[in-house]
């Protein structure tokens, strides 16, 4: 008998990339990485003290499943004194990494065959997770005339498209791979549609903290009906450490607990006592910050004189939304062609648009200012030579 196996989901191709990407500097070619949000700065010191001294007691082991008091307590603290919200430290629940918290909200919130918005383009495990749990994602353009935001007109009009009402509304401000910020009224407007109507309303608010243009409003601001997604990979460099945290409207906190009981037992000890830490490194990660700042100065000017407009303004995060359409009518090849040529990689626009994607790209400025001033003298003579 042969077993009836489900589709697999679309391959991630930035970490497809970054497979190669290793391989070649496994076989000692000096490899520039724009491919993947991976700070080039390590974990806050205070976070890697905290992990050593927790190291030395060998004592880690299952925490509450919602994380540890103390962290969740740390982290309400935040919304205090960085946006001037008071949220109840029990609303808060640690997670492993941002990615635990889209499974536990998509796995609490939706059933199978619901309809789910995000925006396209947009960041690919969304797509990817909602498909494999058996949800339908209506993937909403975006661009210069919403400033690449959603907003409730567009929804209804997927809605009335499909003949069907949406489930649920995830938004990313600011957004991978265009870096759009969602002002607070687009927020607002939202949450009041959303609540109105039921739906669920998301907001992954993972780059709060690398805002260069803009507000940084997180919906908290506006109502307590949205499910925050947050994470200490991105501003505080602990990408590796999968630690990342969700705040809860109060009648979902049950829920998300026993789901992650059983998916998850608890988040890693070791994180938590780091990420506590690494809450107190301000300083340290503002001055990481005004690192990625005179990166984005320098891609703002040299990528355009290279011929690679912005298709979206670098407004948060630490990404450019490149239009390469000039250049070829496949990304995905040139792409591959210009790792294996000099040794640049970056990401191809499928990964974020499964639509318009060929004639985009994607290149992330989390790296050194050095690495970003040898990759872009690469890439000017590459595509002179093309």
């Amino acid at each position: 008998m042969t077993l009836q196996r489900k589709p697999s989901v679309e391959p991630f191709h930035a970490m497809d990339v970054l497979a190669e990407a290793t391989r070649l500097k496994g076989e000692g070619r000096d490899v520039i990485s724009m491919a993947v949000g991976q700070p080039a700065h390590p974990a806050p010191m205070a976070a890697r003290e905290a992990a050593r001294r927790a190291l030395e007691t060998g004592r880690l082991g299952y925490t509450d499943a919602l994380g540890i008091k103390s962290l969740r307590q740390a982290i309400a603290a935040r919304y205090r004194t960085h946006y001037g919200v008071e949220i109840d430290p029990a609303r808060v629940a640690v997670t492993t990494g941002s990615s635990a918290g889209f499974n536990l909200a998509f796995l609490q919130l939706f059933n199978p065959g619901d309809l789910v918005v995000i925006t396209r383009p947009g960041y690919p495990a969304y797509r990817n997770i909602l498909s494999a749990l058996g949800l339908e994602v209506v993937e909403i353009p975006v661009g210069p005339e919403t400033a690449h935001a959603l907003t409730p007109a567009a929804i209804e009009a997927a809605e009335a498209e499909k003949g069907r009402r949406v489930s649920g509304v995830l938004i990313a401000s600011p957004a991978n791979p265009t870096g759009a910020v969602h002002s607070r009224q687009a927020i607002a407007e939202l949450d009041a549609w959303c609540a109105d109507r039921g739906v669920a309303f998301i907001s992954d608010e993972i780059y709060h903290g690398l805002t260069w243009s803009g507000e940084e409003a997180t919906a908290l601001s506006v109502s307590d009906n949205a499910i925050i997604i947050n994470s200490f990979s991105k501003y505080f460099c602990m990408t590796g450490w999968r630690i990342g945290w969700m705040v809860l409207p109060e009648d979902l906190i049950r829920p998300v607990e026993c789901l992650a009981q059983s998916l998850y037992i608890s988040p890693p000890e070791l994180s938590q006592h780091a990420a506590e830490a690494a809450l107190g490194a301000t300083a340290e990660m503002d001055a990481v910050c005004a690192g990625y700042r005179q990166n984005r100065d320098l891609l703002a000017q040299r990528l355009p004189e290279l011929g690679l407009p912005f298709a979206a303004p670098m407004d948060g995060a630490f990404y450019a939304w490149v239009d390469v359409s000039a250049h070829t009518n496949d990304s995905m090849s040139f792409a591959r062609r210009m790792l294996a040529d000099i040794h640049v990689a970056a990401t191809p626009g499928r990964d974020f648009d499964p639509v318009d994607g060929a004639r985009f790209m994607r290149f992330s400025y989390a790296g050194s200012h050095a690495e970003m001033e040898s990759a872009l003298d690469r890439i000017g003579p590459w595509l002179k030579s093309r």
